[in-house]
Order: C-alpha cells, then sequence, then structure tokens
C-alpha cells in the first residue's frame, strides 16, 4: 500500500457526484446511484492508500454514497456545509460550482482532517424518513386545524374536517410502520417503554430517540449535549462575556423533546421544581425550556445506561 495518504471531496446533488482527490489533482464524475457509489467505490479502493472521503450533508443526497463507502471500510466524514463554506470564504474561494466544491472538499480533508464518525445504518436512515414523514403529517394537520377554526362556509368545514380524518389516520398508519421496523430491528425493544416510565415521555418521543439517538446511553452527559445541540455556547472576548446560546447539533431530537419538555414542566416534580428554580433566577422561559430539556436528556441517558425505569431512579 501506498504510504501517501489521499484526500477526496465529493460534491453531492441530486444527480450527480463530483469528486476531487488529492494530492493527484484527479477529478471524477459519477451518478449520484447506488451502481454510480459502487463505481466510486472501487476507484478509490484502487488508489491503494490510505483515503479520508469528506462530503457534506446536502439533503438526503448523500446518505447512498455515504453508506455504500463506509461498508467497503474506507474512511467517511460527513460535515456541515456551513463550515466548508466558511472554509472556502477562509481561503479566499468566493465562486461556486460543483467541481469547485468538490476541490475545497478536498482540501478541507487534507487540512481540516474532520474526524471519521459512525454512520447511521440504512435501516436507520429509513426509519429516521418515517419520522420526518409523520412530522410533516402533523405539520399538515395543524395548518387545516387553525384553518378550521377561521372557516366560516358550512360546506368548507366539513371538507377541512375530511381532511383532518384522512390525515389521523396516516399518522395512525406511520405509528404502526414505525413500530413494525422497531420490531425487525437490533435495537432493544425494552428501551421504548424504559423511557416511557419518564413522566412527559410518551410512547412516540421514545420511538423518535431510540431511532434518532441510538448512542442514548453510551455517551457522557456533556457528550450527548454536545451531539444533540443543547450545549450552550460561549460568546465571550476580553472582559466582555456575552450570552450562551445553542446550535448545530440533531435538530429532530430537539424537536422530540420540546414537548414532553413542556409536559414534564407541568407534571414532573423535578423537571417542574428545576424549572421554576431557572425562573426565580432570572432566567428566561425559553433559556429555562433548552435547559429543562437538556436535563431530562441526561436523565434519560442516564435510565437507559443504568437500565433503571424512572419510578426507581426518580426515587433514588
Amino acid at each position: 500500500m501506498n504510504n501517501t495518504p489521499c484526500f477526496v471531496g465529493i460534491d453531492v446533488s441530486k444527480k450527480s457526484l463530483d469528486v476531487h482527490v488529492l494530492p493527484s489533482e484527479e477529478v471524477w464524475t459519477f451518478a449520484n446511484t447506488t451502481a454510480g457509489a459502487k463505481k466510486l467505490c472501487s476507484r478509490l479502493l484502487a488508489l491503494e492508500s490510505e483515503v479520508l472521503v469528506v462530503l457534506e450533508a446536502t439533503n438526503v443526497f448523500w446518505q447512498v454514497t455515504a453508506t455504500t463507502l463506509a461498508s467497503a471500510e474506507l474512511s467517511v466524514a460527513v460535515v456541515n456545509p456551513r463550515q466548508v463554506r466558511d472554509f472556502a470564504r477562509a481561503l479566499g474561494v468566493l465562486a461556486k460550482t460543483d467541481r469547485l466544491d468538490a476541490k475545497v472538499l478536498a482540501l478541507f480533508a487534507e487540512r481540516i482532517r474532520p474526524p471519521v464518525r459512525p454512520l447511521p445504518s440504512a435501516d436507520c436512515q429509513v426509519a429516521a424518513e418515517f419520522l420526518t414523514r409523520r412530522a410533516q403529517i402533523m405539520g399538515m394537520r395543524v395548518a387545516e386545524m387553525n384553518r378550521l377554526s377561521t372557516a366560516r362556509a358550512k360546506r368548507v368545514q366539513k371538507d377541512i374536517k375530511a381532511t383532518i380524518d384522512f390525515l389521523d389516520k396516516r399518522i395512525v398508519s406511520m405509528d404502526d410502520e414505525i413500530d413494525k421496523w422497531l420490531q425487525t430491528t437490533k435495537l432493544d425493544q425494552r428501551h421504548v417503554n424504559l423511557l416511557a416510565s419518564f413522566k412527559g415521555v410518551g410512547q412516540h418521543t421514545a420511538r423518535a430517540l431510540i431511532i434518532s439517538l441510538p448512542e442514548l446511553g453510551t455517551l457522557t452527559s456533556k457528550q450527548l449535549g454536545a451531539l444533540v445541540g443543547l450545549a450552550p455556547m460561549a460568546h465571550d472576548s476580553g472582559k466582555h462575556q456575552g450570552k450562551r446560546h445553542i446550535r448545530g447539533g440533531r435538530s429532530l431530537v430537539r424537536a422530540s423533546l420540546y414537548m414532553p419538555t413542556l409536559t414534564a414542566i407541568r407534571c414532573n416534580p423535578v423537571i417542574a421544581e428545576f424549572y421554576q428554580r431557572l425562573i426565580k433566577s432570572g432566567k428566561h422561559h425559553y433559556v429555562a425550556i433548552t435547559a429543562c430539556m437538556r436535563k431530562i436528556l441526561v436523565i434519560l441517558n442516564a435510565m437507559v445506561k443504568s437500565n433503571q425505569p424512572w419510578d426507581s431512579l426518580g426515587k433514588a
């Protein structure tokens, strides 16, 4: 094997993969299909060098390529597009084309060496699509409920109610699909009931967390907060201490935790007390909610790690 490492940037679009290889400066183009990803994989393995592949998390178009390359034991780093754009600006590269973006990604791989993290399995990606679709249907239902509250014509009201009934059936069907997926996966089914024992977390939230956060129970509290994007980031300079803000992380997990957190603030004594303490100390309502989301996540992580339901852990 050649001792010179190769750094590969892949600009992913809906239909194509533009590839740039350093230090050879080779440029390739493949179709963004399973067959195209396999051809790319063969070309990279033929380099007979240590390879680091970097591509952006562009919509869902990156998933087939990243999964195919990772299954061939190639090192693949999927990075935030904002990071790469900031890197390009720092290089003075303001133009944007597919080939130029691929070269910037290769340079990013060479100079930044982003960490290679485990990618979600193909099954987890499918389940995440189910969760996203369920959230979309819920959004449509909320929109129809809002329209119903303002509709005056009875025929319009009847039509809106029929649409809401249809969406309710689709939500039930989507929940059944998610349950079927959980029954066929290697994930421990007991974790769903374990998480649902926490006051404020229902079965749907428990399923969503199991699917979108399979690392639950394996990380420290700080690692988990950073992964989900619930760890406040410092913004200080000299004597100035700026406000802390959360950013990045898994938005799907945060969205899944938001409503359960509002419920827990009302019905879970531990979270309710924590929320009131923050409010009395002068924290803004939304800051306190974010802190409660992080606390709930830490508790759920401890529950899965210790394999103890909330009843026994909450009394401890």
